[in-house]
């Protein structure tokens, strides 16, 4: 017997299925942030975006004041169990070992040779930097870019077999797209090298090399016949890390940030610089406790160690994200 009020309920039923369908849909469609889980770091960014860029309002901020900086390891891409320039110089040791024989009798060069990455971490900051040193000078300023763009295109993360430049963070992207949309102008402001990032963050990130604040070396202007060049020398220029951050920030960029985000205790003061001062600001921190999908670490890490500045967070009011309860995924593949 033909139920006629059976098939209106079925009906009624499948079109309110497909009604709820289309708001979930349009909602992913117009959500910012879709990488973010619903919660307080998400609902204060994207607040504070709001308050900034509505006109009339008291937290309006003009759009050549919105100025928003970005350390690079532990905050854009993945810094575990090694910072990735780094694992570029290491790479650059062995490669360039055959030239060089006395290294086999220098401690921080016989420990990369001989992968004892204790004793490399036991020699501190002088191991390293007499590492990068020999590794990142004596060429011109073009031949390191297409050194380290080689590397990138060939190197491969030893836990998770992809390239580096793969092992960015979505939810991060996504942050730098929606303030860029916003019109945030983005700067990665970091302790890692200016010229190593410049080679391959523009196509990762979208933020161009004029806008890459970072650590420099020493060069030096060539002139051979009508050939001109930099080349690049094995001395220290600037350190853009802990105290740096805000000199570097001032000297390159000129203006204050009104939004920053870091991960580690080197981001401390330029979190500060950003923040302690009059009018709308926002301070992030990524605190990595997804040790499934990357690692947790923070106070006792030796590589991006979060301490000083997890404390102060509260204090100043700045939103420590949490890896594993805010991001729905952490990296893009995850989502293919």
């Amino acid at each position: 017997m033909f139920n006629a009020a059976g098939v209106l309920a079925r009906q009624m039923a499948l079109v309110t299925v497909l009604a709820l369908a289309l708001v979930a849909s349009a909602r992913a469609q117009t959500d910012p942030l879709p990488s973010w889980n619903e919660g307080a770091a998400k609902a204060a960014i994207v607040g504070f975006v709001g308050r900034v860029t509505r006109e009339g309002g008291a937290d309006f901020v003009p759009v050549e004041e919105r100025i928003a900086t970005f350390d690079n390891d532990g905050t854009l891409w993945s810094e575990q169990p090694v910072y990735v320039q780094a694992a570029f110089a290491m790479d650059r040791v062995k490669a360039m070992a055959g030239d060089h024989p006395e290294w086999k009798d220098r401690p921080a060069f016989k420990a990369v040779l001989d992968g004892d990455h204790a004793a490399l971490a036991a020699l501190g900051e002088k191991g390293v930097l007499q590492i990068i040193a020999a590794t990142h000078s004596g060429m011109t300023v073009s031949a390191f870019d297409r050194t380290v763009r080689d590397w990138v295109r060939a190197a491969r993360h030893p836990r998770f077999d992809r390239p580096y430049n793969e092992l960015v963070y979505q939810p991060m992207l996504e942050l730098l797209a929606y303030l860029r949309a916003n019109g945030f102008k983005t700067f990665i402001v970091s302790g890692g090298g200016v010229e190593f990032m410049r080679a391959w963050a523009p196509d990762t990130y979208g933020i161009p090399p004029e806008q890459i604040v970072g650590s420099s070396g020493k060069t030096e202007f060539r002139l051979d016949g009508d050939q001109a060049s930099l080349v690049k020398l094995p001395e220290i220029e600037f350190v853009d890390d802990g105290a740096g951050k805000p000199v570097g920030i001032n000297h390159v960029i000129g203006r204050r940030p009104v939004f920053a985000a870091g991960n580690s205790d080197g981001d401390l003061q330029m979190l500060q610089w950003t923040t302690l001062t009059a009018g709308p600001r926002f301070g992030v921190i990524v605190h990595h406790t997804d040790d499934g999908r990357e690692w947790a670490y923070d106070r006792s890490s030796p590589v991006g160690r979060l301490d000083r500045a997890l404390d102060e967070a509260p204090r100043r009011g700045w939103t420590v994200v949490d890896m594993k309860t805010d991001w729905k995924v952490v990296f893009p593949f995850e989502k293919q």
